[in-house]
């Protein structure tokens, strides 16, 4: 369990060499496209008949209708437990009030006198949310995904989670009950790759979406691949991972139970010590076992743990830890040292930073704030984490009157010939006048 890797007493390599020595699930996306791409097509050809016949087969849920009722909703948040229902609005109130800093404003650039350019800010029209439901019905999903993109302005939202066999057939009742708490009223029970083909070609009543957001597995992310273009999508989400910066100032059982909690989401997901200290390393390696057992995923777990994708990465001192986790580009990375808020300032690559000992990565899953679908298997190194920007278009509007085009007419001329596109420059000339 969490088999040890040593980069002690010689210099790391560059970034692209050891990231390949780290620890990191495989996700082969590729290898499940030939299954992915009939159904996507069977959905495309044959609609709402198409995704009955499927959700019975994978799902073993027959409707003929796939839509949400609303009285199901309704229902949903009556019923709802007062204590998640309470849990479900402070998660909202505070993933509103960061995301709603992140609203763009229009912005306006006098370039010249009598020239100006505009970049507008536009929500995208339509969304699909997907909310997984498999190992565990991410109801906390629905906030993340659906807080920012009406804070963006998104007229139509549509969320898809999996059917229940033992909930009638209907998504889980958080799901649902979060759906209803914020106002969505267009839901879908139809999961997996199925749910991406609904959302991008239009099935039973819903329609086709301009983009589709929200974490799963790997046939709901090779069905994100195979209709990206005709959709847009937030990002291609593999395994879960976290990465643990620490120094002999952690707490060993704060640690090991970081490591075990997003291990506990599948038997895929990563979770990677990076530490200086050997005596923490033993001390979290002895604790592990003692914590996996009396907890109720024990098996699951396990398998994670055990796996290639898991591990400790002892390092010289924390300069060569900062360097792995840069390398490494955690979806979540907490910071465990002395001096945590310096430490995680001098990070450039993590989808989400914890700090200190007080920020565990089950506080940002649930009720920081901050969102929780973020880039995993390296890509934080390159894009972000879903965000009312996820839903915003910027467009710019060029705005020049005469003077102001003729005043740079000279230098399209020449940027045109360079280019040999003399048409370019004949629709800037035949405006100028004799």
């Amino acid at each position: 369990m969490l088999a040890r890797i040593d980069l002690r007493g010689s210099a790391l390599p560059g970034v692209r060499e050891l990231a390949g020595l780290l620890p990191r699930a495989a996700t082969d996306i590729d290898s499940v496209l030939a299954t992915v791409r009939p159904l996507c097509e069977d959905v495309r050809i044959r609609g709402a008949q198409a995704v009955r016949e499927i959700t019975a087969r994978l799902d073993g849920v027959d409707a003929e209708d796939f839509a949400v009722p609303a009285e199901a909703l309704d229902r949903a948040l009556a019923e709802c437990d007062p204590t998640l229902r309470a849990a479900l609005e402070e998660a909202v109130a505070r993933v509103r009030a960061v995301h709603a800093d992140q609203r763009r404003t229009d912005v306006t650039t006098q370039v010249v006198p009598g020239g100006t350019v505009t970049e507008r800010w536009l929500p995208v029209r339509r969304v699909g949310l997907y909310v997984p439901g498999g190992l565990a019905p991410l109801l906390s999903s629905v906030v993340m995904n659906v807080v920012p993109a009406q804070i963006a302005g998104v007229e139509s939202i549509a969320v898809a989670s999996p059917p229940q066999r033992d909930h009638s057939g209907l998504p889980d009742p958080g799901v649902l009950a979060a759906c209803a708490l914020l106002g969505i009223t267009e839901v879908y029970a139809v999961g997996g790759a199925q749910a991406v083909a609904v959302f991008g070609y239009g099935a039973g009543s819903c329609e086709p979406v301009d983009m589709v957001t929200g974490p799963g597995n790997v046939y709901v992310t090779a069905a994100k691949r195979l209709l990206r273009g005709l959709i847009g999508i937030d990002s291609e989400a593999g395994p879960t991972e976290v990465a643990i910066l620490a120094d002999d100032t952690a707490e060993p059982a704060h640690v090991a139970a970081d490591l075990i909690s997003q291990a506990e989401h599948d038997p895929l997901a990563g979770a990677v010590l990076v530490t200086p200290s050997e005596e923490l390393a033993d001390a979290v390696l002895a604790l592990v076992p003692g914590q996996v057992n009396a907890t109720k995923h024990s098996e699951r777990i396990t398998t994670a743990l055990d796996g290639s994708q898991s591990g400790i990465v002892l390092v010289d001192d924390l300069d060569a830890g900062v360097r792995v986790v840069d390398a490494y580009a955690a979806e979540h990375l907490e910071i465990q040292t002395r001096d945590a808020r310096e430490v995680a300032l001098r990070v450039r690559n993590a989808g989400a930073i914890f700090v200190g000992a007080w920020s565990p990565v089950s506080l940002g899953d649930y009720c920081a704030g901050s969102n929780h679908v973020l880039p995993t298997g390296g890509c934080a190194r390159f894009s972000s984490g879903l965000s009312v920007q996820s839903f915003l278009r910027g467009v710019h509007v060029v705005e020049y009157d005469e003077q102001a085009l003729a005043g740079v007419a000279g230098h399209i001329d020449a940027l045109a010939g360079a280019e040999d596109l003399p048409a370019h420059a004949a629709a800037v000339r035949i405006r100028q006048r004799p």
